[in-house]
C-alpha cells in the first residue's frame, strides 16, 4: 500500500516528461519525424503553416542522407526549422540554386507558396472541405416510388 503513492507519482512524472516536446520535431526515425509536423503544422497559426512545411521540406532537400537529416531536425521547434530553412535559402540563393532565381527573398518565396496552396484549395474537388457543406443539411426522400 505504501508503494502505491510512490508508484503513481513516478507514472505521473513519465507522462508529463513523455508530453512536455509535443512542441519539437521526433527525428529518432523518418516516419516519427514527418507525423511529429503533421501535429505541429495542426498547432500552428494558419500564417506559419506552410512557411514550416516549405522549411521542413527544403531541409529535407538539402539533406541526402536520412540520418543527417533526421540529427538536424530532431529536437526542433517550428522556428528554429524556419530559421535553418532561411539559412539554407541564403546559402543556395547565392550558389544559384535553380528554382530559386525567381524569388528575391524568402518572404516573397513563402508568399508564392502560400498562394498556389489557397488557389489549390479553392478549386472543385480540393481535399479540403468546404465550409458550407459541414453546416448544411442533406435531405432524402424514403418513400417508396409510386406506382
Amino acid at each position: 500500500m505504501k508503494r502505491t503513492p510512490l508508484l503513481f507519482i513516478i507514472i505521473l512524472c513519465l507522462t508529463l516528461t513523455a508530453c512536455g516536446k509535443g512542441g519539437t520535431i521526433n527525428g529518432h526515425t523518418t516516419r516519427t519525424a514527418y507525423r511529429s509536423v503533421k501535429i505541429i503544422k495542426e498547432k500552428l497559426p494558419p500564417d506559419n503553416k506552410v512557411e514550416f512545411e516549405v522549411s521542413f521540406w527544403t531541409i529535407r532537400d538539402s539533406k541526402k542522407s536520412d540520418d543527417e537529416f533526421l540529427d538536424t531536425v530532431d529536437g526542433k521547434d517550428p522556428w528554429e526549422i524556419i530559421d535553418m530553412a532561411k539559412e539554407v535559402y541564403q546559402q543556395r540563393k547565392a550558389t544559384g540554386f535553380k528554382g530559386y532565381e525567381k524569388y528575391n527573398s524568402w518572404g516573397e518565396m513563402i508568399a508564392q507558396f502560400d498562394k498556389e496552396r489557397s488557389d489549390q484549395e479553392k478549386r472543385p474537388g480540393s481535399t479540403k472541405r468546404d465550409e458550407t457543406r459541414k453546416n448544411s443539411t442533406i435531405l432524402y426522400d424514403m418513400r417508396a416510388p409510386e406506382k
